[in-house]
């Protein structure tokens, strides 16, 4: 059964008016009480059930999705999660709208923006290139009174109402740690792959990475940054390239995507040769690599979760209510061969 307000009070141990209050961002409530209502709310998973509301007042909410059509796994997964929210939307009274971009294109990003302005919608959700010009294309939108969330990458020095993705820095940190204790402290380089160091999530990963590597692991080298523009071919023939000149690399941080093309490198080098990888996103690459010993951890986000985090918070900002900053925290998991979860039939 479906948590309900009742739960959230006896979770949190106080009374349905102070639930409601919370609930509604409305005044009167102390900052302990109403973080134990939050974190009832997470606990508990409950989700509030605005449809019935907005039926009851014929409201439709329009909302754009701006999404880079490229085919890396994660990306794909992105917009299959986007996809089965628009065939929902008519239970839930909305319409999504998805708007294609070039990956890691400025220029065709704020193209989109324009396009989704000119479409007049409830709200605005788009996978980010961290510019200026992407950021004042946000804030024309903010300008019109359209809500705008950033999915998975963030936007520097922007008017963006929320961001929806994981920690960036802390997953770069987490990744350093991993890699660094697998090596047992021997001294080697280490190879970085990233997507474009044009978007923000990389950029931040790539952050925490070296501040770790540099403050706990001195005796591991960092090579610069490869960027493979999350293309397969591309990131093959980078890491093909690095890996059969440089003989001392133990490890390679993979902090983008393009996997396809990172195990068919690793698959090119003798067993021996082959160094210690830390790659993002659990997709069926990603997976059959762990599995067979080609990648060594995988960090995930989950996309599911993101995609559904953003249009409830585009709601609540349309509706001119408040965020569950709790029930919206999206998560960091940790895959190792050991603990992956089943695969969904």
């Amino acid at each position: 059964m479906k948590p309900t307000v009742h739960d959230i009070a006896a979770h949190a141990g106080v009374s349905l008016a102070t639930v409601d209050r919370v609930l509604n961002n409305r005044p009167g409530v102390s900052i302990v009480t109403r973080r134990k209502v939050e974190e009832a709310v997470a606990t508990l998973g409950y989700v509030r059930d605005l449809a019935a509301a907005n039926l009851a007042k014929s409201r439709t909410y329009d909302f754009v999705f701006i999404l880079p059509a490229n085919d890396n796994s994660f990306m794909a997964g992105l917009r299959a999660e986007v996809l089965d929210a628009a065939r929902r939307a008519g239970m839930e009274r909305m319409r999504i709208t998805i708007l294609d971009t070039v990956a890691f294109d400025t220029a065709s990003l704020v193209t989109a923006l324009d396009e989704a302005e000119a479409l007049k919608p409830a709200g605005v959700a788009l996978v980010a290139v961290d510019a200026p010009d992407v950021a004042a294309g946000v804030s024309r939108l903010r300008r019109a009174g359209i809500p705008v969330v950033t999915l998975v990458s963030d936007l520097s020095g922007s008017e963006r109402d929320h961001f929806t993705g994981i920690d960036n820095i802390a997953a770069g940190r987490t990744a350093a740690s991993l890699l660094g204790r697998f090596t047992g402290g021997r001294k080697g380089t280490v190879a970085i792959m990233a997507g474009s160091m044009l978007v923000r999530d990389h950029r931040d990963r790539f952050e925490g990475f070296a501040a770790v590597m540099a403050a706990d692991f001195p005796q591991l080298t960092l090579l610069p940054v490869l960027e493979g523009r999350d293309d397969p071919l591309h990131v093959e023939a980078l890491l093909g390239g690095v890996l059969s000149k440089a003989a001392d690399i133990i490890g390679l941080y993979s902090l983008g995507a393009g996997n396809r093309g990172l195990v068919k490198a690793l698959e090119g080098l003798q067993p021996g040769r082959r160094p210690l990888v830390i790659a993002h996103e659990l997709t069926p690459v990603t997976r059959a690599a762990l599995l067979s010993g080609l990648i060594d951890a995988v960090l995930n986000q989950d996309a599911g979760h993101e995609v559904r985090s953003a249009i409830r918070v585009l709601k609540a900002k349309a509706d001119g209510g408040a965020m569950l900053a709790a029930q919206e925290r999206i998560r960091l998991d940790i895959f190792l061969k050991d603990n992956l979860p089943e695969q969904a039939e």
